[in-house]
């Protein structure tokens, strides 16, 4: 594969807490090549927002990175430390579609200012020249009547036209990598369908590279190309779309799979995974996984696991892949659905 255009590596991010110090990122490495759509999924507080927030400076004011490196255009981004620093990414280079329209939207201001502010803050445009541009974006992104809709504030919008208004605001100074997170969480299914349509769509036009936070594995196996996985703080595994779906390795991941109501057996109850994720105030030994992984070795209590290569694309961090690791067959969800892909691959 070509150079990527951003490189993290070894990742620690913490956060003081009321005293304590909470580990949210611990060592997670990632690649992201240019053009493509990488996906981060995992549980509601695995770290997938925190970990990309590291990419554009917005982390809390309680939280930093430790150690490791974000490599971007030459630069470390992990080593920024000053607004100015990040001003010259943020937005310009690298932006974010919030998961929250609502809360990302000033309701103050009109939709066509909030937007325009961007356009003054890093392209130096002003007057009717910004004002023209502003009204562009908003037709790009599938805003009918976009001229009058420009003084329009976004209690006026519905939730669909309100996340085009978010998706806007982010494309407004022609980013090269733009992170989504969640950006459907709170829509329905068919407006759901619209946004990342859209998504996909400017992609294609502006020639973006796409960083997609979601927990739902319905949306990745419709917009990713990789897809990493996440769990408490760490990528476990990743690779493309098909080797997750159709190969996974990590018994997180199968966990995730099997939790899928369509993947479901008639007559069976639905999957769940047992247990709580780890407590990231204290020092996580192994695997974190093996607590609630029925599957678990001794040595996954002991030891956290390397990663393995299975493909020259697909790598997990599980002892299951050691050469000297007992044969460990997949749950009978994960069985059944690679069965139905080798039928079709034939």
């Amino acid at each position: 594969m070509s150079e990527p255009i951003l490189s993290a590596r070894d990742v620690v991010v913490k956060f003081s807490l009321r005293g304590q110090v909470l580990t949210a990122i611990r060592e997670a490495s990632l690649d992201l090549y240019e053009g493509e759509s990488l996906a981060i999924v995992g549980e509601s507080g695995c770290g997938k927002t925190v970990f990309t927030k590291t990419f554009i400076g917005m982390l809390d004011a309680n939280g930093w990175v430790d150690s490791g490196s974000i490599m971007f255009e030459g630069k470390d981004l992990a080593r920024f430390k000053t607004e100015r620093e990040w001003l010259s990414i943020r937005g310009k280079k690298i932006a974010t579609v919030f998961q929250d329209p609502m809360t990302a939207l000033n309701p103050l201001r009109t939709i066509g200012m909030q937007i325009q502010e961007v356009l003054e803050l890093h392209k130096g445009m002003s007057g009717v020249e910004a004002r023209e541009h502003t009204v562009e974006i908003l037709d790009q992104v599938g805003i009918r009547d976009p001229e009058v809709r420009y003084s329009h504030y976004p209690h006026e919008f519905s939730g669909g036209m309100r996340q085009r208004v978010v998706i806007a605001i982010a494309i407004a100074c022609d980013p090269l990598i733009l992170i989504c997170d969640e950006p459907t969480t709170a829509l329905d299914v068919t407006i759901q369908a619209q946004i990342l349509e859209l998504i996909r769509s400017l992609q294609r036009r502006l020639g973006l590279t796409l960083i997609y936070i979601t927990h739902d594995l319905g949306v990745v196996a419709n917009v990713a190309d990789r897809v990493a996985v996440m769990y408490a703080g760490d990528i476990i595994e990743y690779g493309t779309a098909e080797e997750i779906f159709y190969n996974p390795q990590h018994p997180y991941t199968w966990a995730l799979l099997s939790s899928l109501p369509q993947l479901g057996i008639k007559g069976k109850p639905l999957y769940s995974i047992k247990g709580t994720p780890p407590n990231l105030f204290s020092e996580i030994r192994g695997d974190a996984f093996a607590p609630r992984n029925p599957r678990a070795l001794k040595i996954d209590f002991v030891e956290r696991p390397p990663y393995f290569q299975v493909s020259p694309t697909h790598f997990a961090r599980t002892w299951l892949l050691d050469p000297r690791a007992p044969k460990v067959e997949p749950p009978e969800t994960i069985r059944a659905m690679q069965a139905r892909y080798a039928r079709r691959a034939v």
